[in-house]
């Protein structure tokens, strides 16, 4: 799809512990769709958005916001309402992807593996633990691994926790528990309708959390992961098949933890990001440049997507995106 020149406003920043990200994303895509020769409005999201959204009247709007309240479906639901066009899925994914829990129920009866576990209030981890150690907590639905921490026999937490140690049980009122799963961190992207590579993250130190992500360095990142060809098919079938049946628009990544013991049976899915970063260190334009797309193109192609998907529902006479269930 050949994109006329349009008019975008690339909507980043707000208020969520992702927000350094978002603006890194948004000023990325801003600059790609310049290059391009489209008209881009920059919106740094404040609790004045919609006048905002209203003022400017794009063509389309580019969401490169990051945690909630802009990935979690809340502003998915006033752009519906506003009757815009705009990048990624709509309100009914997005309400189902950020909550991990929402996750499991609507992919593992589908067969997609994921860890077990449950969710606790955080009061309980002071008197027991949850699960066996070792094992993750981590947000209902918190992205890009905030507030995560992994619960060994031999860790500085406590046996039981402390309500002292920092933790995610300083900062929540629920947590969910899950099992650890040893071995290897892989992450696939899908792009439309097409599942990319494979990417291995090896963090420096420690495991791969928020300042691994983001800080030049702390991660090396093996594009594409040296793994069997198994593993691949697996990572981008079970990709590409959360991202159908969660409904996603434009572009996910599917983050894996991969028990190298276990061969396939050790593959699991920890959970579907359906706006990925896009910022210099993001893994889906990587992947993407990896597979010969270039980071404008993969602007262009997520907006075109978009467009056309607002035509046929347009032709079609049918609800907005965010209305539609997964």
């Amino acid at each position: 799809m050949t994109l006329p020149k349009l008019h975008v406003a690339v909507l980043m920043g707000g208020w969520s512990n992702e927000r350094p990200v978002s603006l890194m994303s948004g000023e990325g895509v801003a600059k790609a769709l310049e290059s391009k020769g489209h008209k881009v409005t920059r919106i740094d999201m404040d609790r004045e958005v919609a006048l905002r959204l209203a003022e400017t009247r794009p063509d389309v709007v580019f969401n490169a916001l990051h945690g909630a309240p802009g990935e979690d479906g809340t502003v998915q639901g006033m752009m519906d309402l506003m009757g815009l066009t705009y990048t990624h899925s709509g309100l009914a994914t997005s309400v189902i992807a950020i909550d991990k829990e929402l996750t499991k129920q609507a992919l593992v009866p589908h067969g997609v593996p994921m860890p077990g576990g449950r969710v606790v209030e955080t009061e309980t981890l002071f008197t027991k633990d949850p699960l066996p150690r070792p094992y993750v907590l981590k947000p209902v639905n918190e992205g890009s691994s905030v507030g995560v921490a992994i619960v060994t026999e031999e860790g500085n937490y406590g046996n039981p926790i402390s309500r002292e140690a920092k933790g995610p049980w300083q900062e929540f009122d629920t947590l969910l528990a899950e099992p650890y799963i040893r071995g290897r961190e892989l992450t696939t992207a899908v792009i439309g309708e097409r599942a990319l590579l494979v990417t291995e993250l090896k963090p420096k130190s420690g495991f791969y959390d928020f300042d691994s992500k983001y800080t030049d360095g702390m991660t090396e990142h093996v594009c594409p992961a040296d793994v069997p060809a198994e593993i691949t098919e697996a990572c981008k079938a079970l990709a590409l098949r959360a991202h159908q049946l969660l409904g996603c628009k434009g572009t996910s990544r599917s983050d894996f933890r991969w028990d190298d013991t276990q061969g396939v049976e050790g593959l699991f899915l920890l959970e579907t990001n359906t706006q990925p970063g896009m910022t210099p260190l993001s893994l889906v334009p990587e992947q993407a440049k990896a597979c010969g797309i270039e980071y404008p193109d993969l602007v262009e192609a997520i907006i075109a997507e978009a467009l056309a998907d607002a035509a046929a529902r347009s032709k079609a006479g049918a609800s907005p995106e965010g209305a539609s269930s997964p």
